[in-house]
C-alpha cells in the first residue's frame, strides 16, 4: 500500500524511513532544530530501537516504530498526560480495525487478547524557565513479529488479526490528532474516563514493580494527574513510577 498525503490528518507531517536506529533519536533531533508540532518520524526497522528505563525494544521489519513532536502550552507536569491520550488513541484504533480482544494496562502498555503488544515511551525538553519545549512521544507496536523471549508478548497477527502495517499506521494518526484536540480543548478528565474503561477494572488485586522495591495491593484507577491508584492495608497510595501486573488466581 502506497501512503498518500490525504490518507493523512491534516495537521500530521509525516517524514520516513526504510531504516533508523530510533525514531525517538530521530525525532527529538528534529525537535531541537525546530521541527513543528505534528511532525510524526516513521521506520519500517529501528536498529538501536528502547523502550522504558533503557530496555532494548526488538525492532524487526513488520512492526510499527513512530514518534510524534509535540509543543504543547502546557505544565511539564501536565504533559504526560499525552501518554494516556496516545494509549487511548492507539486502543481505539486497534479496536476499530482487529477483530481482538484490546486493553491498556498502565501507564503506557497496550494488550492484545490479555498480552503485550505495544508500548510508548514519552521524552522531553524544558527551556531554561521551566516550561516545555518539546515532547517527543514514541509508540512500537508489534503487528507480525514479536520478541519470543520476553514472556507475556504478542504481535497483532499472532493473536489473530490480518491487519496491515500501513493502514494501522493510517489509522492510529487519525484517532491521535483527534484525541490531542479533545485533551486540548476538554482537559484530561473525559481521557482518563476512556483509558479506565479500556483498562483493569477496579478491585484487581496487582503486583507492582517500582525501582527498588516490589508492592501487592488492589488497583484503584488513576487520579487526575495519571498517577497509579493502589489500595494497601486500607489505605489509597499514589504511584507515579512502576510496572503492574494482574494477580492470578489458581485453584
Amino acid at each position: 500500500m502506497t501512503l498518500r498525503k490525504t490518507d493523512l490528518p491534516t495537521n500530521c507531517h509525516l517524514i520516513s524511513f526504510d531504516s533508523l536506529d530510533s525514531t525517538n533519536e530521530e525525532a527529538k533531533k528534529l525537535a531541537s532544530g525546530g521541527a513543528k508540532s505534528g511532525t510524526v518520524v516513521w521506520a519500517r526497522e529501528q536498529v538501536l530501537g528502547r523502550g522504558r528505563y533503557g530496555r532494548t525494544w526488538d525492532s524487526p521489519y513488520g512492526n510499527l516504530y513512530l514518534s510524534i513532536i509535540q509543543r504543547p502550552t502546557c505544565f511539564p507536569s501536565d504533559a504526560t498526560q499525552l501518554g494516556f491520550v496516545t494509549g487511548v488513541a492507539l486502543a481505539e484504533a486497534l479496536l476499530s480495525i482487529c477483530n481482538i480482544e484490546i486493553a491498556l494496562k498502565w501507564p503506557n502498555d497496550i494488550m492484545a487478547n490479555g498480552k503485550k503488544a505495544s508500548g510508548i515511551l514519552l521524552e522531553s525538553s524544558i527551556n531554561p524557565n521551566k516550561s516545555l519545549e518539546w515532547l517527543v512521544i514514541g509508540v512500537g507496536l508489534n503487528i507480525e513479529k514479536f520478541p519470543s523471549d520476553i514472556e507475556n508478548s504478542t504481535s497483532l497477527h499472532k493473536e489473530g488479526s490480518e491487519v496491515t502495517l500501513e493502514n494501522v499506521l493510517i489509522t492510529f494518526l487519525h484517532y491521535f490528532f483527534n484525541y490531542v484536540e479533545k485533551w486540548f480543548n476538554n482537559g484530561f478528565d473525559p481521557i482518563r474516563e476512556r483509558w479506565l474503561s479500556l483498562s483493569l477494572k477496579k478491585g484487581t488485586d496487582i503486583k507492582v514493580r517500582l525501582p527498588e522495591d516490589v508492592i501487592f495491593g488492589t488497583f484503584m484507577g488513576i487520579d487526575d494527574r495519571g498517577s497509579l491508584l493502589i489500595e494497601k492495608n486500607s489505605e489509597i497510595n499514589k504511584i507515579d513510577v512502576g510496572d503492574i501486573f494482574p494477580m492470578v488466581i489458581t485453584n
